[in-house]
C-alpha cells in the first residue's frame, strides 16, 4: 500500500534543521503484515530526543530510515500469527520489543532485549523484515515503528492494545515519554511517604518522571532545567522547588533519588552532586557515545549510593501501561501536561530545531483517516 512518512536520507545535517531540511516527506510502499505482524492506522506521534539524535548524527543509525518511535494508532490487519488483538483496536507502539526468552527479557526489564536491541540498531522490525520501500529501494524503520508515518507496519512484540478512552495524544507518549521517565520512578524509585526526589532536565522524559514522582503522596519535588520556562512550568505542575543546576548544587540540594533525563554528562554530574547518602541516581538519558563522566568513586562507596542505568525506564510496557493509565483514570497522573503543541508532518524539521533548542516538551504529529491521500 501507499502512505505519506517522514524520511530521513542522511545524518549530521547543519542546524537550522527548517532551512537545511534533512527530513523529507515522501510517499513510500508499505509491504503487509506477515507472520507476527500488524498494520496501524497511526494517528498521532511524538517527537522526542531520541528522533533528534539520529538526525543529528549523535546516535548512529542506518539510512534512509523512517523516522518516529513513540506512536499510537488503530489496528487495521493482523498477521496470520497474531491471535490474541482485533481490527479496531487502539494500540500504543514502544521502541524496544521484547522477544521474551532471551537472557535481557529475563531480568524483568532491567536489561534490554537483546535481539531487539540487535534489530533496532539494524533498522529493521524484531524478525529482521524490512516492510519500507521507496521506488522499490529499502527505508529502514525506526525501533521498530517509524511512526512518522501514515501507516505502521510492527512486530507484535512492539504494541500494547489500550482501552477506546485513552485518547490518540495520550497513548502516543506512553509509548516512550512517560514509560522512560515514568518508569524510572515507578522501577527504581520505591518512594515512600516523607522521600524526595530530583530530575534533572524537564523535556518530555523529564516531565513525565516530575508528574510521576508527584503522583506519590507526601513526597518532595525538585526541577532542575537551565531554561526559566520549563521550570516555571515545573511549578505549575506541583513542583516543591524549581533550581537552575548551578543553583541547586552551590545551595547543596539534595534528594534520596535523582533522574537524570537530559543526556550529557554534565546533567548527570549535577544529578550525582544533588544525590543524598544512601540515595540513588537513576540516568535513562542517551549521551553521545563518545561523552565520559567524571565523579567520585569515593562518595560512591562512602556514602552508600548507587548509580543505576535504566533503558526505557526498565519497563516493561505491557505491565507497566496499564499501571500508568490507571494512574491517569484516577486523576493523579497528567498525562495530556506533557504535551506542548501539535504540529503537521510537513513541519517536522522545525520541529526538530524546536526540540533541539529545548523549546518543547511533547510536540504531537496528528494523523488523520484521510491520510494517505
Amino acid at each position: 500500500m501507499k502512505i505519506r512518512g517522514a524520511v530521513l536520507d542522511s545524518r549530521g545535517a547543519s542546524r537550522p534543521f527548517a532551512d537545511s531540511r534533512p527530513i523529507r516527506v515522501s510517499t513510500l510502499e508499505l509491504d503487509e503484515p506477515r507472520g507476527s505482524e500488524l498494520l496501524v492506522r497511526v494517528e498521532a506521534a511524538g517527537l522526542c530526543h531520541s528522533d533528534l539524535s539520529v538526525v543529528d548524527g549523535n546516535r548512529p543509525r542506518p539510512t534512509p530510515m523512517l523516522l518516529g518511535h513513540e506512536a499510537a494508532g488503530i489496528v487495521t490487519a493482523l498477521g496470520p500469527e497474531v491471535i490474541d488483538l482485533t481490527v479496531g483496536q487502539r494500540v500504543v507502539m514502544t521502541f524496544l520489543p521484547r522477544c521474551g526468552s532471551c537472557g535481557g527479557c529475563s531480568t524483568g526489564g532491567l536489561a534490554p532485549c537483546e535481539p531487539g536491541s540487535v534489530a533496532n540498531g539494524a533498522g529493521t522490525l524484531l524478525g529482521g523484515a524490512v516492510r519500507l520501500h521507496r521506488d522499490g529501494a529499502p527505508v529502514h524503520h525506526h525501533l521498530g515503528v517509524s511512526g512518522f508515518a501514515s501507516h505502521a507496519v510492527v512486530s507484535r512484540a512492539s504494541v500494547v492494545p489500550v482501552d477506546d478512552d485513552v485518547p490518540p495524544d495520550v497513548a502516543a507518549v506512553l509509548g516512550c515519554a512517560v514509560l522512560t521517565g515514568g518508569g524510572a520512578v515507578i522501577n527504581h524509585a520505591g518512594l515512600e511517604p516523607g522521600d524526595s526526589v530530583a530530575v534533572v532536565g524537564l523535556g518530555g522524559v523529564g516531565m513525565a518522571a516530575l508528574i510521576t514522582g508527584l503522583a506519590h503522596e507526601d513526597v518532595t519535588v525538585y526541577a532542575v532545567d537551565t531554561l526559566s520556562e520549563k521550570r516555571e512550568r515545573a511549578l505549575e505542575l506541583g513542583a516543591d522547588e524549581a533550581l537552575h543546576p548551578e543553583e541547586a548544587v552551590a545551595r547543596g540540594v539534595k534528594a534520596r533519588v535523582v533522574i537524570e533525563a537530559v543526556g550529557h554528562a554534565a546533567a548527570l554530574e549535577c544529578a550525582i552532586a544533588m544525590t543524598a547518602p544512601g540515595g540513588r541516581t537513576v540516568t535513562v538519558g542517551l549521551p553521545a557515545p563518545d561523552a565520559r563522566l567524571s565523579i567520585s568513586p569515593l562518595q560512591l562507596v562512602a556514602e552508600g549510593r548507587t548509580l543505576i542505568g535504566s533503558y526505557l525506564g526498565s519497563a516493561l510496557p505491557s505491565r507497566d501501561i496499564p499501571v500508568f493509565l490507571d494512574m491517569w483514570r484516577r486523576g493523579v497522573l497528567p498525562i495530556e501536561a506533557l504535551i506542548s503543541s501539535s504540529i503537521n508532518l510537513e513541519d517536522i524539521n522545525a520541529g526538530m530545531d524546536m526540540l533541539a533548542d529545548g523549546r518543547a516538551v511533547r510536540q504531537i504529529i496528528k494523523f488523520d483517516e484521510s491520510e494517505p491521500e
